[in-house]
């Protein structure tokens, strides 16, 4: 095998990730992320390899680069601008409000950190008129990236989520039949409904279309 393209640099790295993250085992990670602790225990002992979608899911829960995590190409972490955080995909192009996340680029768009938000947050770009209403064509969508449990002050909001199924989603929060279980209003669409999240994030600011296209740079 090639060095730090086999299975044995992959668990390396990210057991390395892992660390740097704060999780001090396996299990507390798996635990955190809702992931599967035989599973990822497998992945980071190196006696299974993972795949770079896997990749892509645990580099988005420690922070780093999904191709530095899966063939160590390039540095750790993105290398925003200070005060700027990364455009970390595109949303509303259809019905769903499905999230597409932009990957396997050396480098993004950039955004300002908003008012009120920290290092940890993200944006999302807005493409097409599904989302009318909340952000139009173009805009920017900006939540902190926690990847936390919803709680019930997310209730009635529009949040960013992602389900068991790895499906990211902009959507209303509302209860499910019973506990665990979350219906999912569309801004534009059919309700999803008894849906079990993984994560769910506040968005803390949307930015309109043309101050958007003012403020979005590359990155270097």
């Amino acid at each position: 095998m090639v060095a730090g393209i086999g299975m044995d640099g992959r668990s390396e790295r990210l057991r390395e990730a892992r660390i740097a993250r704060g999780f001090e085992t396996a299990a507390a990670a798996a635990d955190q992320f809702g992931w599967n602790r035989n599973t990822y225990a497998s992945n980071e002992n190196g006696n299974a390899p993972y795949s770079f979608r896997k990749a892509k899911e645990y580099a988005a829960a420690f922070g780093v680069r999904p191709e530095w995590l899966y063939d160590a190409a390039g540095p750790m972490r993105p290398t925003p601008e200070p005060g700027y955080v990364p455009v970390i995909g595109r949303v509303g192009a259809n019905p769903e409000g499905l999230v597409l996340f932009a990957t396997g680029q050396e480098g993004g768009d950039l955004a300002p950190i908003p008012p009120g938000g920290t290092e940890k947050a993200v944006a999302l770009k807005v493409v097409g008129h599904s989302m009318r209403g909340l952000a139009d064509d173009g805009a920017l969508i900006y939540f902190e990236d926690q990847r936390t449990p919803p709680g019930p002050d997310m209730l009635g909001q529009v949040v960013v989520v992602e389900t068991d199924g790895e499906e990211v989603l902009v959507k209303r929060l509302l209860r499910g039949s019973r506990a665990g279980l979350y219906d999912l209003e569309s801004v534009a669409g059919p309700t999803r409904h008894d849906a079990r999240l993984r994560w769910a994030a506040h968005i803390t600011a949307i930015i309109p279309p043309f101050q958007a296209r003012r403020i979005i740079r590359g990155a270097a």
